[in-house]
């Protein structure tokens, strides 16, 4: 029966050598297990301070994860102990196993994490459903809850952003987006529209190497200040793109990021095509009139021989 036991403690409780299982038993609903800690005293959570004078015991009884479909329960000796330091605000305190349980909490961390990961994968409902499939009984409340629970995840710094801005309230409240271009998903919002605010926002993130943003004068001036010292010399615009880097590479850095998230491929001109040339339009440089952009594309051979035959029966037939 020892070796069983000591197996157990392999098994179940690895991470934590000072867990020392003392029963097992199987009354055919559930799996019991009894487990207390090898220590002979634990650390107050408020000051730190080690201590050993006991002040009583009570039974907990977390549920664990399933084992083969059965429910699995650990019988829990908690001892409380007396604190130390006089001064520490709590008399006593109650043991913990770190990684294991946790205060007022009715579920082990595993199971707690098991339960949080299929809120994430099926939400509430659909959450409970299979988690009674594998033998765990949960309300879809609970399962949002513990979803709620989890720390947000932090994301990664970003190489290349995007800024630009967006409405809280239409023609009023103004906001900045904040985007990692290279993954497409959301960085940070700020609460105005500031070159301040996009400025502040860059001098804590020396990893942007590309801000892409529009015209807007606030965000061409937060991006300029922003960027670190070393690099404000080599500040360029590039088509509303602000780099950290001289125009070529800025170029490689953002081609193959626009290629990747547009939808159609970047059009390739045949080595016979001419540009259109450019008109001088009331003291400004415009693009050329549609008429010379249809003239100056090329064409496919058999539209153009259709076109031809029509123009020459219709003078016939004029």
């Amino acid at each position: 029966m020892n070796e069983v036991l000591l197996r157990l403690e392999e098994l179940l409780f690895l991470s934590d050598p000072e867990v020392a299982v003392m029963s097992a038993e199987d009354d055919g609903e559930a799996i019991w297990i009894g487990i207390a800690r090898k220590s002979a005293g634990a650390e107050c959570p408020g000051c730190g301070r080690w201590s050993n004078r006991l002040h009583g015991s009570y039974l907990r009884f977390p549920a664990d994860l399933p084992s083969a479909g059965r429910r699995v329960v650990l019988r829990l000796q908690v001892r409380r102990f007396i604190c130390a330091d006089t001064s520490c605000g709590r008399q006593t305190f109650a043991e913990q196993i770190p990684g294991l349980t946790r205060r007022h909490a009715q579920r082990t961390d595993r199971q707690r994490s098991a339960l949080a990961e299929v809120g994430l994968a099926l939400a509430g409902r659909a959450g409970a459903r299979l988690a009674d499939v594998f033998g765990i009984s949960v309300s879809r409340s609970t399962v949002l809850r513990l979803v709620d629970a989890m720390p947000d995840p932090q994301p990664s710094a970003p190489r290349v952003v995007g800024i630009d801005e967006y409405a809280m309230r239409k023609g009023r409240i103004y906001g900045t987006v904040l985007v990692n271009v290279e993954t497409g998903r959301p960085v940070d919002l700020l609460p105005d529209r500031e070159a301040a605010s996009v400025a502040a926002w860059l001098a804590e993130c020396p990893e942007v190497e590309v801000v892409c943003r529009d015209r807007a004068p606030f965000f061409a001036e937060g991006a300029s200040t922003g960027l670190p010292p070393r690099c404000r010399s080599q500040t360029v615009s590039i088509s509303g793109a602000t780099s950290a880097k001289p125009p070529s590479d800025a170029y490689r850095a953002i081609g193959p990021v626009c290629e990747r998230h547009s939808r159609f491929p970047a059009p390739r001109a045949s080595p016979n095509h001419r540009p259109p040339k450019l008109a001088r339009h009331r003291g400004r440089l415009d693009t050329a009139s549609p008429i010379e952009l249809a003239r100056s594309t090329p064409s496919c051979t058999k539209c153009s021989a259709k076109d031809t035959a029509g123009e020459q029966s219709r003078v016939s037939s004029g």
